[in-house]
């Protein structure tokens, strides 16, 4: 693993062949996985196969805020251990489809954050590399929707050369301060 001062002192081109090279050993070690997962901001799948013909008697399926266990029932788990971040249970499930795979759906309880590992102690993604895909603002909570405007205003403006929001709040302080104080002189003041 490069640290972020020795990547971006990399050329372009030994930043695309760290890169490709950092992906492959990704795929590599998440194809070891017994199951296939992926995610957005706010919930997280995981699928895999069983023998055909399988029943949901067959199988044990056991989803907590910050644990889960899945496979057939009086075998080894094909899936178990601590979720690396917790889960909202009432909003996630499981379904067998056709009868050979599973589909486990989890719902973060925090929609703001990715997922290095779905297991604590298995392979991790780089979570820096990760291109969400299009999503509207309206599919968001409110929360999380300012957060993201925020994001985007910042970025617009940090892309013109202009003041951040946060910048912009402290300016708008220190004008009130001084339209408070007109007795003091702010000539020499710093906003850091």
């Amino acid at each position: 693993m490069v640290n972020p001062k020795e990547y971006d002192s990399m050329t372009e081109e030994e930043r695309t062949a760290h890169d490709a090279a950092a992906r492959a050993k990704e795929a590599e070690e998440q194809a070891t996985l017994p199951y296939k997962w992926r995610q957005t901001l706010v919930d997280v799948d995981i699928t895999f196969e069983v023998p055909k013909g399988t029943r949901a008697r067959d199988l044990v399926i056991d989803i907590k805020k910050k644990t889960l266990k899945a496979g057939l029932r009086g075998q080894t788990p094909i899936i178990e251990g601590t979720l690396t971040k917790e889960v909202r249970l009432d909003d996630s499930t499981w379904s067998l489809e056709d009868q050979k795979e599973i589909n486990i759906h989890l719902e973060k309880a925090k929609s703001t954050e990715w997922w290095k590992a779905v297991i604590e102690g298995h392979p991790e993604i780089d979570t820096t590399k990760i291109v969400p895909e299009n999503s509207k603002l309206s599919d968001l909570d409110g929360e999380t929707r300012g957060m993201v405007e925020k994001m985007m205003f910042d970025q617009r403006q940090k892309a013109a050369g202009l003041p951040s929001s946060d910048d912009l709040k402290k300016a708008e302080a220190f004008k009130k301060f001084q339209e408070m104080h007109p007795e003091m002189d702010f000539s020499n003041a710093k906003m850091g």
